[in-house]
């Protein structure tokens, strides 16, 4: 007797603890479900870069360049490592040779057809080593730069793009173009991870490209969920890769030289860069006119646009395929990229806010930078009481340039 009245006094404590605990165990369960990993990861506007003591006295004498070694490839290579996309509104014949001339690599985009390369490629012999030919895993891409390397054997980087690096398909496609290019060095993903970017080197692959859905144009994580802080995401796959000897470039996310700065001091070898480059006389898309009369003065500026989209955008799947396929859905938009005239003016500030990121950490060339760099996290990033104000170099030469056009038009 004694101990029943003892188990019905127990009961209901029980039961308030259970029920208090409940949600630890709903969590509990749910982590030993599905893999969960809580640490917070960081994206170029979570963080800083702190300025440290620096014997520099000038922009001037920073050094920018950079000479790489492939792995698999054994090739040199020597420039600037800063990439123009390989989409149809950035990684344009015309990009190419402006960006050429300042020792960058454009990845030229997939649509040209091999004509169109014969033509270009005989006229510009010189712009050859600066480019990269790109394609994805389809017999049909695989053949056009067999063709394209066939005619032009000089040119020294493949582009393996696909949207979702982590597909065995996409391992043997690697290997694949590894034991047919030998002697050329191919980029490839993309993907977030240090084991991926491990896997890719090993397949051949010599510089990874690294971001899922940091682009301006894309739409993947809003679609899918899925992806990875652009910041973060460098640092993990950098230190995999230089583990083998290989390298990456920070693909997306750049909205401002001071990210281009930070994907460096990351630790990435080489940073590729979008919607920075649209926008401009070499970029591709359609250009869009506005009513409005043509002036040096700021008020009677902006009227003059270009088309930019990302390539899993309906407005690309429509262009090369007819439309967006039944199985799927569109991962990117379609935006309107004010015009910004030469590319050349938008390359001087982004190598000026560079150079200037390296004074101020005391870094005299970009190699140094990654090791005089210490990130620290931020609520905010700029002071936009008066809005965001672009650069003043930049909206000049974005005059000048609509200006120009027009008169030709005229």
């Amino acid at each position: 007797m004694n101990m029943l009245m003892i188990i019905f006094k127990i009961i209901p404590s029980l039961y308030d603890l259970f029920r208090s605990i409940g949600w630890e165990i709903f969590c509990f369960r749910a982590y030993l479900n599905c893999a969960t990993e809580l640490e917070p990861r960081l994206d170029y506007k979570d963080v800083l870069i702190k300025p440290k003591r620096s014997t520099l006295r000038s922009r001037a004498q920073v050094d920018l360049t950079r000479t790489f070694i492939f792995k698999n490839s054994g090739r040199q290579w020597t420039g600037i490592p800063i990439m123009a996309a390989n989409m149809d509104t950035v990684g344009t014949f015309d990009m190419a040779v402006a960006l050429g001339t300042h020792g960058m690599i454009t990845c030229i985009h997939k649509h040209y057809t091999v004509d169109q390369w014969k033509a270009w490629g005989e006229s510009n012999r010189n712009a050859l080593g600066s480019v990269a030919v790109s394609a994805g895993t389809s017999h049909v891409d695989l053949d056009r730069v067999k063709q394209i390397l066939g005619v032009f054997p000089e040119i020294p980087f493949i582009c393996l793009d696909v949207a979702n690096g982590y597909s065995e398909h996409f391992v043997e496609a690697v290997k694949s173009v590894h034991a047919t290019f030998p002697r050329h060095t191919i980029i490839a993903g993309n993907v977030v991870s240090g084991e991926m970017t491990e896997e890719l080197i090993l397949a051949g692959a010599d510089i990874i490209k690294v971001g899922i859905g940091p682009g301006s144009v894309c739409t993947t994580r809003r679609q899918t969920g899925v992806g990875y802080p652009q910041l973060s995401a460098v640092l993990d796959c950098a230190d995999a890769a230089h583990g083998l000897g290989g390298h990456v470039v920070a693909d997306g996310g750049c909205t401002c030289a001071g990210d281009v700065a930070k994907g460096f001091g990351a630790g990435a070898d080489y940073v590729m860069l979008g919607g920075m480059f649209a926008g401009h006389s070499e970029s591709g898309g359609e250009t869009i006119e506005e009513d409005g009369k043509c002036s040096l003065r700021l008020a009677d500026f902006g009227k003059l646009y270009k088309q930019f989209y990302g390539m899993s955008s309906s407005t690309a799947m429509k262009a090369h395929n007819g439309g967006v396929a039944e199985y799927r859905a569109s991962e990117g938009k379609t935006v309107r990229v004010a015009f910004r005239g030469a590319v050349s003016g938008t390359v001087r500030e982004i190598l000026g806010g560079v150079r200037s990121t390296c004074t101020y950490v005391g870094a005299g060339r970009l190699k140094e930078l990654s090791k005089r760099t210490t990130f620290i996290r931020v609520t905010q990033q700029i002071n936009e009481v008066f809005g965001a104000a672009k650069n003043e170099q930049e909206e000049e030469e974005r005059r000048k340039g609509t200006c120009a056009k027009r008169l030709r038009q005229e």
